[in-house]
């Protein structure tokens, strides 16, 4: 799980925005999404990204301005363990601290409807972590050099 957050990012006023269900058609949005909200040695590749956008059974959400898309979530079940897994998510940086990934968080969650949902999150993220926990996500397990260059993963889990 990815989460492009800062909490140094300047706030827009104020913007009207919507959370819609994402489609193949949403691709290239989403790659620049992608490009503006995590490093390089995190972004997905291409088919990565058509998965999210086209698997049966994903959820895969996008907060909209004026038509285009400014975050993105995407999560996926696994109905034998009874866990829904948040996959990525971002905002883009002029439209952080509005809102947009605690409501995209909230509609992901709703949608999986599973009794927990895990995600991981990079340890240095800390913007990420202290949203996750104001949204009662708790750090459950360490996955050692998970991520791209050596750092450790955070799992965190919410239980409903």
């Amino acid at each position: 799980m990815r989460v492009c957050a800062d909490k140094d990012a300047m706030q827009l006023q104020s913007v009207e925005w919507s959370i819609q269900t994402a489609n193949w058609k949403d691709f290239s949005q989403l790659n620049q999404l992608e490009r503006a909200c995590f490093p390089s040695e995190d972004l997905w590749p291409f088919w990565d990204l058509i998965a999210a956008l086209t698997l049966p059974g994903l959820v895969r959400l996008k907060a909209v301005v004026d038509g285009g898309m400014v975050g993105f979530i995407g999560g996926e079940r696994d109905i034998n363990r009874r866990m829904g897994w948040v996959t990525t998510l971002g905002v883009l940086p002029p439209y952080r601290r509005q809102g947009i990934a605690l409501a995209l968080l909230a509609q992901c969650e709703g949608d999986l409807a599973m009794p927990a949902i895990r995600l991981s999150v990079r340890a240095s993220n800390l913007a990420a972590i202290d949203l996750y926990k104001q949204c009662g996500y708790k750090v459950v397990r360490l996955w050692e050099k998970y991520y791209v260059g050596g750092e450790d993963a955070l799992i965190l889990e919410k239980r409903r």
